[in-house]
C-alpha cells in the first residue's frame, strides 16, 4: 500500500503527514468502541520493520514485488 501518514490534530505543531509504503498489517484499532467514533484508518508495516497510521480514504493499494 501507499499512503500518508495519519498525525492527529493535537500532535500537528510537532508531527507533519509524510508518504510513506508499506504492508496492511491491521485495519482499525481492533476495538469496536474506538473505531465506531474514529474515521476509519489501518496500520502498515515499512521496510524497516517500523509501523504508520493511515487513514483509509489517504491509501491505495499498490502491487508489490511478486504479488499480483
Amino acid at each position: 500500500m501507499r499512503g500518508v501518514t495519519y498525525v492527529p490534530p493535537d500532535l500537528l505543531r510537532r508531527e507533519r503527514p509524510e508518504p510513506f509504503e508499506g504492508v496492511v498489517v491491521q485495519v482499525g484499532s481492533g476495538y469496536g468502541q474506538v473505531d465506531v467514533d474514529e474515521r476509519p484508518y489501518l496500520w502498515a508495516r515499512l521496510a524497516d520493520c517500523t509501523e504508520r497510521q493511515s487513514l483509509v480514504e489517504e491509501t491505495e493499494l499498490v502491487a508489490g514485488e511478486g504479488r499480483s
